[in-house]
């Protein structure tokens, strides 16, 4: 997306109006972090899936939530997230550089979540498949992440009954 002025007025462009594109919303949720988590993701009036882990991060519940959508999903994807750390990495790049330096971060440390990571890149940069990331701000009423936040949570607390 990107603004331009037209008449005056600012104006969202969506540069991608593929009308086959399935948008996706995905969530990681996790109770203390390192704690018990959970992730959803679910296309609006479609496919939805959630699961959860006893003991991990709400990052590795972000990424795994884009993950399990995209090796379900075929064809050109839109993702949505309010994770910053997952839509910058494909924005920015981040993925670029981490292959660059060894799967090393811009501090030289290993990058954290690699085996997620790996798992995913091939699938959000497949040439024979669009895949874009859009970034939501969360807890702002979008129908469709409050969805997904919910579902994921849902999943960590189960995973927090079940440790109990």
């Amino acid at each position: 997306m990107r603004k331009v002025v037209i008449n005056g007025q600012a104006v969202v462009m969506n540069s991608d109006r593929d009308p086959t594109r399935t948008v996706v919303y995905t969530d990681g949720s996790c109770l203390g972090n390192p704690g018990p988590g959970g992730w959803a993701w679910a296309v609006d009036g479609g496919a939805s899936d959630s699961g959860g882990e006893p003991e991990t991060t709400n990052q590795r519940m972000e990424v795994t939530a884009v993950l399990r959508a995209l090796e379900t999903l075929a064809g050109p994807v839109c993702v949505v997230s309010d994770s910053t750390y997952v839509v910058n990495c494909f924005r920015q790049r981040w993925w670029d550089g981490w292959n660059r330096r060894g799967w090393r971060n811009s501090q030289g440390n290993p990058v954290a979540n690699q085996d997620l990571w790996k798992a995913l890149l091939p699938l959000a940069l497949d040439d024979d498949r669009s895949v874009i990331f859009q970034w939501v701000k969360g807890h702002s009423g979008d129908r469709m992440n409050d969805l997904v936040d919910l579902m994921a949570t849902q999943q960590a607390a189960a995973q927090q009954a079940a440790a109990q």
